[in-house]
């Protein structure tokens, strides 16, 4: 399957979620149109407006609402909208999933996704990649429109069959689940972590499709957060 990424507009067929995004690909922002009494889910961090009327329903994990917690976004009789974007500079992507062939995105990654797209964490694609650990990226599949944030803006990498690449995992926001991937270490002098990549490469070999962003998130917090960057 091949990706279907649209920057400045997007919008599925009648009776999903519509998409529209804008200020890309600097300071991308997502507008989820919502039919009536449909629903929708994202990071509570990242809402940034809704129509009059949308009911913001926030499960936190262990009971605490917080602004790090997810939200269910689901509109009034007469529909709405929900506005969300990423903490960080960049840009907004809708990839569409065919319910077909599901994607691995890295954590974090994604903002928004109807009900009709899921995770699945044991998806056995993982087994031979991170063995019984959790790993950076999660596996999603279904029907329907996943909003993704890139820090800075995407590459989308199309490798032919027997096309390799390595990838630093900072790096990495999403690649097809038949791209076939090996993790290994940069060197067995440094630490390596499966939860959040450091330390490891990432090899791709096609046939098979990735999307890269072009700055690292960690590295970006890192500067703004730095003394007399902040307000």
């Amino acid at each position: 399957m091949r990706a279907r990424l649209h920057p400045d507009r997007f919008t599925i067929t009648e009776g999903t979620v519509q998409v529209r995004t804008r200020h890309t690909p600097a300071f991308g922002v997502a507008r989820l149109l919502l039919a009536p009494g449909e629903a929708v889910q994202a990071d509570y961090a990242s809402m940034i407006a809704t129509s009059y009327g949308v009911v913001v329903d926030v499960r936190a994990r262990g009971g605490s609402r917080s602004r790090s917690a997810r939200a269910v976004f689901t509109a009034p009789a007469e529909g709405g909208w929900v506005d969300v974007a990423p903490a960080l500079p960049g840009d907004v992507y809708t990839l569409e999933l065919d319910g077909v062939n599901g994607w691995c995105v890295s954590r974090g990654c994604w903002l928004a996704a109807p009900s009709t797209v899921r995770t699945d964490p044991q998806w056995s694609g993982f087994r031979n990649l991170f063995g019984a650990e959790t790993g950076f990226v999660e596996h999603v599949s279904g029907v329907g429109a996943l909003v993704l944030s890139a820090c800075g803006t995407l590459d989308v990498v199309t490798l032919d069959q027997g096309e390799l690449i390595t990838v630093d995992p900072a790096y990495l926001l999403a690649y097809s689940e038949l791209t076939q991937s090996r993790l290994r270490a940069v060197s067995q002098s440094m630490p390596q972590a499966v939860r959040t990549g450091e330390g490891l490469l990432l090899d791709f070999a096609g046939p098979g499709q990735l999307l890269i962003q072009t700055r690292n998130p960690r590295a970006m917090g890192a500067v703004l957060g730095a003394p007399g960057n902040g307000r």
